[in-house]
């Protein structure tokens, strides 16, 4: 099946807003085993609309469209569908006591512009929407589909995951396809990409390296008579890919280094503390983005200058002698926030986020420290000279550090 995704908006054109919904679906579309070919951006303007939509329906058997679904005159999806297919709009009765009822709800009166949201052409469906007010479109017509959801990207999500995917899944097929995210860390693109080339070239089970903020993640997708099969046959290939890349390997699917690093905790009844200097506080924030976080995460300081190192009680002559920016005061660091806070593991950060050098280090330099009070466990990096860059790659590479502590631990 040859797909196409269509997102409009003018803001899209416009660099106002990213267009994430194009890539979530890119990202879902192999896991159904349907071939993407082309991604296409439109303003709302109903005459360019009609031709991408005319373009797209030519070419293509299933035709994704995003956006353009709300009560505005600029929301002009349904009318270009409605144009390239020539048939009529009308107000869908069970749709609007639906959206008159969602309003009601609310302790509002629908706005009369809303009823648009309530319009159907005859070969389409409505898709339920329960997080908004706009109704999906699923329309079939000559053995093809087109599917219309919303631009919101919680709205649009949810609508794929419980609605659009499931429907697809069921027209496609009993083949069974599944997909496993294998996360690494400390490894470039490129390196992984030929560390598993052997791998690559498979048809069945497919593998695919994408670089994601947290690392390399590697996807592995198989398709079988079964669920069984597709799953031994994942089991065996990851096997194969975890041999290779060893303990550059941190997590799989919809783990996060902060989550797994919180499930280590929590397992050895340990607590831990930080001390950050370069990373702001980005560290502490993570971790606590972490439900549950609070009973093994005591707390966090934030020591961006000297002067406020050496009143935790980072020692001054430490300071003077290395600089602050050296293995030795991220050491330090580790070790005044887990006596100070009185945890069993501190983690100290201290780098250059820029935008100039700093003692003569580099920017993007950045030295991190475990402290569990029998070792000091260092690590350094060096990262792209963005600001933002470093203290996100310094925070994921001290989570990933202390991750490989923990699990040394007895």
């Amino acid at each position: 099946m040859k797909a196409e995704i269509i997102s409009i908006g003018t803001e899209l054109l416009l660099g106002e807003i990213t267009d994430t919904n194009a890539s979530y679906i890119a990202s879902q579309l192999p896991l159904l085993g349907i071939d993407l070919l082309w991604v296409t951006q439109v303003g709302d303007n109903l005459g360019r609309m009609r031709e991408i939509l005319e373009r797209a329906w030519d070419r293509s058997d299933l035709v994704l469209t995003t956006g353009g679904l709300g009560p505005t005159e600029d929301d002009l999806t349904r009318e270009a569908i409605a144009e390239m297919l020539g048939e009529e709009l009308s107000v869908d009765p069970e749709i609007e006591r639906a959206l008159r009822d969602f309003f009601s709800s609310r302790g509002y009166k629908m706005p009369e512009s809303n009823i648009k949201q309530a319009t159907l052409i005859p070969s389409a469906q409505a898709i339920p929407n329960p997080r908004g007010t706009a109704p999906g479109w699923w329309v079939e017509r000559q053995g093809k589909i087109l599917i219309a959801m919303p631009g919101p990207p919680s709205e649009m999500q949810r609508m794929w995951e419980k609605e659009v995917s499931l429907r697809l899944r069921q027209r496609l097929g009993h083949q069974i396809i599944l997909s496993r995210t294998i996360k690494t860390f400390g490894f470039a693109e490129a390196a992984v990409d030929e560390m598993v080339s052997p791998l690559l070239s498979s048809a069945n089970p497919t593998l695919a390296v994408y670089s994601k903020p947290d690392g390399i993640h590697l996807r592995l997708t198989a398709k079988a008579e079964s669920k069984e099969e597709a799953e031994e046959m994942i089991a065996q290939r990851e096997e194969k890919i975890r041999s290779l890349l060893g303990e550059s390997i941190w997590g799989s699917d919809e783990e996060t280094l902060e989550a797994v690093v919180g499930t280590l905790l929590t397992e050895k009844g340990l607590t831990l503390a930080t001390m950050e200097s370069c990373t702001g506080g980005l560290l502490a924030s993570m971790i606590t983005d972490v439900p549950g976080s609070s009973a093994y995460f005591k707390g966090g300081l934030v020591a961006y200058s000297n002067e406020v190192k050496v009143s935790y009680g980072v020692d001054a002559a430490l300071l003077a002698r290395h600089g602050a920016i050296s293995p030795e005061v991220a050491g330090a660091m580790a070790e005044v926030a887990r006596l100070r806070l009185g945890t069993d593991i501190g983690v100290g950060i201290t780098g250059v986020a820029g935008p100039t050098e700093v003692e003569g280090k580099p920017i993007g330099t950045a030295h991190i420290a475990i402290d569990d009070g029998k070792e000091k466990r260092l690590a350094y990096g060096i990262y792209p000279p963005l600001r933002h860059e470093v203290k996100r790659r310094a925070a994921l590479h001290a989570l990933f550090e202390l991750r490989k502590a923990l699990l040394s631990l007895k």
